[in-house]
């Protein structure tokens, strides 16, 4: 794709995300779209068909934007033991959640309707399957526990907090109640491993 087709497409996801977060999914036109973005109605249906392509461009781009935070955590904790290693994760997953929390809860209401549910699967198998990587090289930390199970049980126990601290007004979490979450998660998924 050519530099200015790219710009093109970046200002539309972006005037679509900003959108989303401050008027929400029924009042994004994409008259409204091209007006933020800067472009002509035209210009934003030649590169995509509806304001549903539109909002799944911003979950795409949304999932990027965590699944890379995830994947560098993921690679930085791989030498640590447990406690360390999941302390490190709680903490990444609420800071990863909270990029964005208006948007995030938007886009969780969204994404059946896109039919991106698929692209989130994707994103779930390669997080199961990085956690039970770093667990399988923890054995010896562990409890004996079917290693299936347990990834199943972290990833979900992670997920659930972080998702519902954000979608219960996470923008007004201070600091000090963000480090007891991470502290009593942490504890939770290290006390259920060992």
């Amino acid at each position: 794709m050519q530099a200015r087709s790219r710009a093109t497409v970046d200002a539309l996801v972006e005037a679509t995300a900003r959108i989303l977060t401050r008027d929400g999914f029924e009042k994004a036109s994409t008259n409204r779209i091209a007006e933020v973005a800067g472009v002509s109605v035209g210009s934003l249906y030649q590169y995509f068909p509806s304001k549903e392509a539109l909002v799944a461009a911003v979950i795409e781009r949304h999932n990027e934007e965590i699944m890379g935070i995830v994947r560098t955590a993921l690679a930085e904790v791989a030498d640590l033991p447990i406690d360390k290693a999941v302390r490190k994760l709680v903490t990444v997953a609420i800071e990863a959640h909270r990029i964005n929390p208006k948007l995030h809860r938007v886009l969780a209401e969204q994404i059946p309707r896109t039919g991106q549910l698929k692209d989130v699967e994707a994103f779930n198998r390669e997080i199961h399957t990085l956690v039970h990587t770093y667990l399988e090289s923890r054995r010896k930390e562990m409890r004996k526990i079917d290693l299936d199970v347990a990834t199943f049980i972290c990833v979900s126990a992670i997920e659930a907090v972080t998702h519902n601290t954000v979608l219960h007004g996470a923008e007004m979490l201070s600091e000090k109640m963000v480090r007891t979450l991470v502290e009593e998660t942490t504890r939770l998924v290290v006390g259920y491993l060992r």
